[in-house]
């Protein structure tokens, strides 16, 4: 028996050695800040600076499937630069239909990322269930919003004009 109780007593110094370590973790959680990499923005700090955004050009050459994984592009070099200049933490990416994906990286958001968010709405959808399912390229409307980008889509892989950017509104009144 007095062995039962030695350990108990081991057990109870145990639990209320816990009492300690909640003030130990709420240090540790305030150190994350420093994950974030040098040069990288926040989209509202450049808004209050006025600095403006370049978006890669690189997205317009893409012909990238918006329900296929960003993983099947051949351009893999593409994928690693940054989608803006200057580099920011996150990005909402908005469609003319209304959806709305946020693109997230401490480090800067980089062309995959963006890709990431968007293929994590699409993966499950049909190819002739998307309308437009190439992406065509991002816009930045600085009038419209500061802290997101317009996203273009056009139907065929292949380049194509301008004119195929525009959202086509009216097929959807029958």
């Amino acid at each position: 028996m007095s062995a039962e109780t030695s350990d108990l007593t081991k057990v109870d110094s145990a639990v209320s050695g816990l009492s300690s370590s909640p003030t130990e973790e709420k240090k540790i959680g305030h150190r994350r800040a420093s994950s974030s990499a040098a040069g990288v923005y926040n989209i509202n700090d450049l808004e209050k600076e006025g600095k403006e955004l370049q978006i890669a050009k690189e997205t317009q050459k893409l012909n990238w499937k918006l329900n296929t994984s960003p993983a099947t592009l051949d351009d893999k070099e593409a994928l690693k630069k940054f989608l803006t200049t200057p580099p920011v933490k996150k990005i909402d990416l908005h469609f003319p239909l209304g959806l709305e994906v946020t693109a997230r990286n401490l480090k800067g958001v980089t062309i995959k990322d963006a890709l990431d968010a968007i293929h994590k709405q699409f993966k499950k959808k049909a190819d002739d269930e998307l309308e437009l399912p190439v992406l065509a390229g991002f816009e930045w409307d600085k009038e419209e919003s500061w802290t997101r980008l317009v996203v273009h889509q056009k139907k065929e892989g292949a380049p194509s004009g301008a004119g195929k950017k525009k959202n086509k509104k009216d097929t959807f009144e029958d």
